[in-house]
């Protein structure tokens, strides 16, 4: 993976550099505030709380506010990772330099990532201030943020694969979020269908119940297959596609 560094640093800088990062980050912290101030007052009057149903399991498990920023953040965060060079022609010099294709996804890819996992650092300061109030389970928050990492990880390389299938930023973030929350809503068909093979698919593919279960400190290696899956396939296409550009 030749220059895989000297491309990582020029992504992630110019990431922040521009206001998007900024303003996705500061309205991603917006939202959050206020899903863990409503979660906070819910419970504060709360006497005995159930192991299933605390606030650590509520806030990352059972309230859609946790899912927005997986269906949204990301198709924004990538859309412009391939698309924008390729519209203003800087793609050009990039394949000319002596730098494998490889390099450059996962380069680009791991640069957005940083940015995700950043976006998602000062959540911390929530669970502390949880547990400063009482008992928390370490396990259970460390289970729950691998779920958030791994499937926006997965997320995060579709839109890596989106954006270096067209020229248009537009396009990339559509694209993106399409396949996305088709994901998503394909998940929700283990609440539809009985008992059988369509369940059982929709089951596996469903980010609620793997939220859900790593909420709860269920950690299924079988999800984690799956997210891992999702992150290979689309850089690997991605891969081709650059391929295709330096040789076509």
């Amino acid at each position: 993976m030749r220059g895989f560094w000297p491309i990582f640093k020029r992504e992630l800088f110019s990431l922040f550099v521009t206001p998007l990062a900024w303003v996705l980050i500061t309205t991603f912290l917006l939202v959050q505030g206020v899903h863990f101030f409503l979660i906070a007052t819910q419970f504060a009057g709360e006497v005995e709380l159930s192991a299933d149903t605390g606030p650590v399991q509520v806030f990352f498990g059972q309230t859609i506010l946790i899912y927005l920023p997986l269906l949204f953040v990301c198709p924004l965060l990538t859309m412009r990772l391939f698309a924008e060079e390729r519209r203003s022609g800087t793609i050009e010099a990039l394949l000319t330099a002596p730098v494998g294709s490889a390099g450059v996804v996962l380069a680009k890819y791991a640069a957005a990532l940083v940015t995700y996992v950043a976006m998602w650092a000062p959540t911390l300061l929530y669970v502390v201030l949880i547990g400063r109030t009482g008992e928390l389970d370490w396990r259970v928050v460390g289970s729950s943020y691998l779920a958030v990492f791994a499937v926006g990880a997965g997320y995060l390389a579709i839109g890596t694969m989106t954006s270096a299938l067209t020229k248009s930023q537009l396009m990339a973030a559509v694209l993106s979020t399409m396949a996305v929350m088709g994901m998503f809503i394909l998940g929700i068909g283990e609440f539809i269908f009985p008992d059988g093979p369509a369940h059982d698919l929709c089951a596996y593919v469903s980010v609620w119940t793997q939220m859900n279960d790593f909420s709860r400190g269920i950690v299924d290696l079988r999800r984690l297959v799956f997210d891992g899956t999702v992150v290979a396939l689309p850089l690997f296409v991605t891969v081709r596609a650059v391929d295709a550009w330096r040789w076509g």
